[in-house]
């Protein structure tokens, strides 16, 4: 097969993988709703790639060594973070030696405990590591409607870190700043609501299906 038509080929099966998207969505009462600074569900995927750095400050979930990294910009607050958070869970246990999941801050400036809680993450990730890191977050996901200052110690406190040192570096908005960097990070790379993703680059934007991401990272294998 010529490059030409190997190309040809690659790009009538992403046109497949975004026309199937927009279908699924198309009977999604929920695409018309959303909420304020959110992306709705229908976005889909675009075709562009950009180079995107992943370091040793970066939260990985999955085989550091993995093909195919997804990074999520993603805020504690947003229902659609919520809802994705699940089908990132999926992805990464039916694909657990070609997905890492990359995390990275994104709190929605009208959502007033998205910050505080991204900051409490990275408090407990200052003791614990990644392991502490992940568990907080799904912590915080799976009790949307919990988010606050004393849920963020209770679950700091059974991840089993010690409190007097969380206590000291919430209060001193110690990661304010890893955070706020996460944040305009995601804007130059075009993230405009959450959750906004890259699967090797390509944005994802909003909380699809898990059925469509499964699509995209075939595709990619």
């Amino acid at each position: 097969m010529s490059n030409q038509t190997t190309y040809i080929v690659s790009a009538i099966v992403l046109a497949a993988i975004i026309i199937a998207g927009a279908i699924m969505y198309s009977s999604d009462p929920d695409i018309k709703r959303g909420t304020a600074g959110t992306v709705p569900l229908g976005s889909g995927v675009v075709a562009q790639a950009t180079e995107i750095a992943i370091t040793d400050q970066d939260h990985i979930r999955g085989n550091v060594n993995a093909s195919i990294t997804i990074v999520e910009y993603s805020d504690f607050e947003c229902p659609y973070c919520g809802r994705f958070h699940p089908i990132m869970i999926q992805a990464l246990s039916d694909y657990p030696e070609d997905v890492r999941w990359v995390y990275r801050h994104f709190p929605l400036r009208g959502h007033l405990q998205a910050q505080p809680a991204a900051e409490a993450s990275e408090c407990v990730a200052e003791q614990k590591g990644d392991e502490g890191f992940w568990s907080f977050v799904d912590a915080m996901f799976e009790n949307q409607e919990r988010l606050g200052e004393e849920f963020y110690r209770e679950v700091a406190g059974e991840i089993g870190v010690n409190l007097v040192q969380f206590d000291s570096c919430v209060s001193s908005s110690k990661y304010a700043n890893r955070v706020n960097s996460d944040y305009e990070e995601g804007i130059q790379l075009g993230v405009t609501g959450t959750p906004g993703s890259f699967v090797n680059g390509v944005p994802v934007k909003g909380a699809v299906p898990y059925e469509q991401l499964k699509s995209i990272i075939e595709a990619q294998l």
